[in-house]
């Protein structure tokens, strides 16, 4: 009898639950990146803008790169400028046909697009091979074969200089020789490293002779095997930007020490671009961890179930988990950009998922700690047509039904109520919701004194209004058990216990795993919901947000609902 209705409100439900936060959104707050650009482009320095990201393809992206992502991107998408996606592809024994793809999928779904074809610093690797030739030609780069021990030792320290290799002064002859014999693959891995010349005793320990290229014999992504010469990111890195077009290379601030080696590489070959290096902030989001060896351990260890755990600060698992796009822009929106310390509550991600969800998100009814609820005057009682949600009418109605015998949440309940209970108990009245005031009038328990039933009677006369004479202050929902679907709920918490999982270095960082951030139950769920898709996001009335799992939930068939968020941050009394 109400299969018709519930299919039609779906089909309204899945045509508007693209609705968006983002149009109504207030422009982004100026920072110190955006006051160069402005600088730049008033003073005609640039006529447009180029950023980009360079994420290397050896792991899942996180939350710190979807702020990067956000500011380049954004950037780009605010100045009506251009933003390449360029993965740095130079470490080959880690990178994977996977990670580059997954990363690819990430942007698009923050709702990001980069500039024509994805760039790989692969594109360059015959450009960098020749411009490393040109720094042997002028006497600035060359062939060292000291080991990585007499390396170390000649490096020096933040206090002592370093000391000049015995290689340093190799004829340049000999050193575009053994740079060739590098290539051709004549020495062994880790036998010998192209150095830059530049100065030993600076102060700056990038500066001192930094190797900018390696022998590693690995299998590349990309080129195969034709290369057994890599070049190193540095020098790298500031080449590809330059080769692009570049205007504005903006990295996370552990590089800051790094932009010397930076502006000396392209200060000191043949290339009409010299793009300008910023840095800002990386981010570090309490509950979390960003270190990418750190999150592939808890994966390999099985502390998770994969790099989209919805528990893992990646951004396929925050996707999992039911988070929004426009929820993460408007975080990363949020939490700005400088160059101060960026230690972030997550508290501030929770309340920007909250709010978009609060504008997107259909209401439907679940049950995941049932108590059966038995009407005793159940006959002619009806069921009710009720909004998907109250503000947005476009999402469609659903039928809400009854039955003699329904669920409600355990915990709605007391015998003994504390002072200011507002729901269920013995000879009290509530109301259901979009349905009957109901008293209860009797307690059925099991031998060892549960309560495993309640028998309970409808006002026949509140469907829809109040009752006459009395005010009942209390709502609750149910579901009728002739009508609910059964359904695996997730309820997922925290990954970790403490805000720094990470802070003390000599503490491994998994004995502060949270043993309660998954709890599988089995609920029950609206019959409106049976057709669902894989990451429809639902909020769960007094529950919390929910989102149907993208890989296990299957639409008329198993059912699998992640929780997203809580309704409210039930950790915002955190233990000292």
């Amino acid at each position: 009898m109400f299969s018709g209705k519930i299919r039609y409100a779906f089909c309204l439900l899945n045509r508007n639950r693209e609705f968006s936060m983002s149009s109504t959104s207030a422009p982004a707050p100026s920072n110190f990146i955006r006051s160069i650009i402005d600088a730049d482009l008033a003073s005609g320095k640039h006529r447009n803008i180029v950023t980009r990201f360079p994420p290397e393809p050896n792991g899942y992206l996180h939350v710190g790169h979807a702020k990067s992502i956000c500011l380049n991107f954004g950037l780009a998408q605010d100045y009506q400028g251009k933003c390449n996606l360029r993965f740095d592809d130079t470490n080959p024994e880690k990178e994977s046909e996977e990670y580059a793809q997954s990363i690819q999928d990430d942007v698009r779904w923050l709702g990001f697009q980069w500039d024509g074809e994805v760039r790989w610093a692969s594109d360059y690797f015959d450009a960098l091979y020749g411009f490393a030739l040109e720094l042997i030609n002028k006497g600035l780069a060359y062939v060292d074969d000291l080991t990585p021990e007499q390396m170390r030792e000649y490096r020096g320290t933040l206090t002592q200089p370093g000391k000049d290799s015995p290689n340093r002064d190799r004829p340049i002859a000999e050193n575009l020789d053994l740079f060739a014999r590098m290539k051709a693959g004549e020495f062994a891995d880790g036998a010998m490293v192209l150095r830059a010349k530049i100065d030993m005793a600076s102060p700056n320990m990038n500066m001192r002779d930094p190797a900018i290229y390696r022998i590693r014999r690995a299998h590349h992504i990309r080129t195969g095997d034709k290369w057994c010469i890599y070049p190193m990111y540095d020098y790298t890195h500031c080449i590809s930007d330059a080769l692009e077009g570049i205007t504005h290379s903006i990295c996370t601030l552990e590089f800051e020490d790094h932009r010397p080696l930076y502006d000396w590489v392209l200060d000191n070959i043949t290339i009409p671009c010299h793009p300008r290096q910023y840095e800002f902030s990386r981010l570090e989001l309490h509950y979390t961890i960003t270190s990418k060896r750190k999150l592939l351990q808890l994966v390999n260890e099985k502390h998770v179930s994969g790099w989209d755990d919805p528990r893992m600060p990646t951004i396929s698992g925050m996707r999992r988990r039911g988070y929004t796009p426009e929820g993460i822009r408007e975080f990363a929106k949020r939490i700005g950009v400088s160059k101060s310390e960026n230690s972030v509550d997550m508290a501030i991600m929770e309340g920007a998922i909250r709010e978009d969800l609060e504008l997107r998100a259909p209401r439907v009814m679940a049950i995941i700690n049932p108590l059966k609820v038995t009407i005793t005057n159940a006959d002619g009682a009806q069921a009710r047509e009720a909004d998907f949600h109250p503000n947005m009418p476009e999402l469609g109605k659903r039928i809400v039904p009854f039955g003699k015998e329904l669920f409600i949440e355990a915990d709605d309940f007391a015998e003994v109520p504390p002072a200011g209970w507002k729901r269920l108990t013995l000879g009290g009245e509530i109301r259901l919701r979009h349905s009957y005031v109901m008293r209860c009038d009797e307690a059925v328990k099991d031998v060892a004194g549960k309560v495993i039933e309640l028998r309970c009677s409808i006002d026949h006369n509140t469907l829809g209004k109040n009752p006459e004479g009395r005010k009942v202050k209390g709502v609750i929902h149910f579901l009728s058990c002739e009508h609910a679907l059964p359904a695996e709920i997730r309820l997922y918490d925290r990954l970790f216990t403490v805000p720094e999982p990470d802070g003390d270095r000599e503490v491994d960082f998994c004995t502060h795993l949270n043993p309660a951030s998954l709890t599988v139950v089995q609920g029950w769920v609206e019959a409106a919901v049976r057709d669902a898709a894989p990451e429809t996001r639902y909020q769960f009335e007094r529950l919390g947000y929910f989102v149907t799992d993208r890989r296990d939930h299957r639409p008329g068939g198993k059912l699998v609902f992640n929780r997203t968020v809580t309704l409210k941050d039930s950790w915002a009394k955190e233990q000292p």
